[in-house]
């Protein structure tokens, strides 16, 4: 047997050997616990990082928890802002006795921004209200102390708010939106304020009459504002009182043209005539020799003539002394809007009883002539509510030549100066005094024609022109 052959024999039997495998168990479980026992003792030390790199890692950490710790403290911030919204009534009953005065009834904690000779308003955002935006929540038409205002910074609008953007035109109206002359008061001061702000458009109209909200203007003011404008007014309407409405940005007006100078209303009633011409595409008539035309505007029912036809006959006798003198009789409720812008754009002398028709004389050229005819009882009780279409033509660059009175009309049980007696003068109708009649026509045509000689064309080319317009 060779060497060879034993050694591997002897090899054999040693690792058959039960004592040798004990002997190999054993050394394999000591390394396996070494093993172990190295890497605890590894983990528990300190990585050794270069000191630069450590510093920044620990600031970077320091920074991410401020920087949360500080936009909680803003979000909480933001939430006592949001909660601390207070709104307040838009009709302060304390001020009831004088509504109008001052900062008025409505939104009476605000005061109004006023330049010299400009309108007076109110503008949210602002300098003067902290950059907060003005909120406004309720839905009651009928008591304006159920409605109610607030101002809001951006970043915290009150709960439930919705955000309409851009511009918002909020009016205070103490009269009647559908009422010509009373809404054109209203809507002059917003065009006003466009003209002193690149044209500036609104994106909606918010209004109020005492506080209590109004949903839509007579169809003349609509016309009015979408020719100004070149877009139909949308009027908002509040859906829920308990969810208020913000907007991006409003101008807030609550005293009509008051405050605005002369010539600050002409400018205004120049680019109503301008736009209204424009939108109903009226051409500008040149002609060699005077034109005067002259316009009975007439009316239905209340302060209406009780003898038409003798007025009528009365001024179109009149109107044929003159050369080129062409008389119209119209009634605005039988005229679309456009017919009445043109009807007064071919006026110069304009004919008409009191009342809202009346409005149409803004649309005349400048220097056109008003003749006024009002009830019985007017002159003494009406206070100073009949002259208004006098103020309008003289705002408007027009010539108010007149009122004529009747002396004589509806019998009332009081003595003639007793307030109650207007109830009964109010809607009464209008007598003619032909003679009368017939020297104040004769005067005013005779004062017409002597414009019109100087003047033939350069006047409407100043102030009616169709490219003349300031927006």
């Amino acid at each position: 047997m060779s060497k060879r052959s034993v050694f591997s024999r002897r090899l054999l039997t040693c690792l058959a050997s039960p004592k040798f495998s004990l002997n190999i168990l054993c050394l394999v479980v000591t390394v396996f616990v070494l093993l172990q026992i190295w890497s605890f003792h590894t983990t528990l030390q300190p990585i050794l990082l270069p000191t630069s790199l450590f510093k920044y890692l620990k600031q970077q950490q320091q920074q991410e928890h401020e920087h949360v710790s500080h936009e909680t403290k803003t979000a909480n911030v933001m939430e006592k802002l949001r909660e601390s919204v207070t709104f307040l009534p838009l009709k302060d009953l304390r001020f009831s006795n004088k509504p109008l005065e001052g900062h008025t009834w409505f939104m009476s904690s605000l005061y109004d921004n006023q330049t010299k000779g400009e309108v007076q308003y109110q503008e949210f955002p602002s300098k003067s209200s902290k950059e907060r935006l003005l909120c406004l929540k309720g839905v009651d038409d009928h008591d304006g102390s159920w409605n109610y205002y607030a101002l809001a910074w951006p970043q915290a609008l009150p709960v439930n708010a919705s955000l309409k953007e851009g511009l918002t035109f909020v009016s205070y109206n103490h009269y009647d939106y559908g009422n010509m002359w009373h809404g054109l008061s209203a809507i002059v001061p917003f065009i006003a304020w466009s003209l002193r702000n690149q044209c500036e458009k609104p994106q909606r109209w918010v209004l109020y009459h005492w506080g209590e909200l109004r949903f839509k203007m007579g169809n003349w003011l609509n016309e009015i504002i979408t020719a100004t404008y070149g877009q139909t007014p949308e009027f908002l309407r509040f859906t829920d009182e308990n969810k208020p409405v913000c907007f991006e940005k409003a101008i807030v007006m609550r005293h009509n043209e008051g405050g605005m100078s002369r010539e600050r209303r002409m400018e205004v009633f120049d680019l109503i005539r301008c736009k209204a011409r424009n939108y109903c595409n009226i051409k500008l008539s040149e002609t060699s020799k005077p034109r005067i035309g002259m316009t009975l505007l007439m009316r239905t029912g209340p302060r209406s003539f009780k003898n038409e036809s003798a007025v009528i006959n009365v001024f179109k006798k009149e109107c044929k002394r003159v050369e080129g003198c062409e008389l119209k009789v119209s009634y605005s409720n039988n005229l679309t809007f456009c017919e009445q812008v043109e009807l007064m754009r071919m006026t110069d002398v304009l004919v008409s009883p009191h009342g809202a028709q009346l409005t149409n004389l803004v649309l005349m050229d400048r220097e056109s002539s008003v003749m006024e005819f009002l009830p019985k009882g007017w002159l003494k009780l009406a206070g100073v509510g009949q002259h208004v279409y006098q103020w309008g033509a003289n705002w408007s660059g027009m010539r108010h030549e007149g009122s004529w009175h009747d002396p004589v009309g509806e019998i009332c049980q009081f003595p003639d100066t007793d307030r109650r007696c207007m109830s009964v003068y109010k809607n009464g109708r209008i007598g003619y005094n032909e003679t009368y009649f017939g020297f104040w026509a004769r005067s005013v045509l005779g004062k017409v024609l002597i414009r019109k000689k100087k003047d033939v064309v350069e006047r409407n080319h100043v102030h009616g022109s169709l490219n003349g317009c300031g927006c």
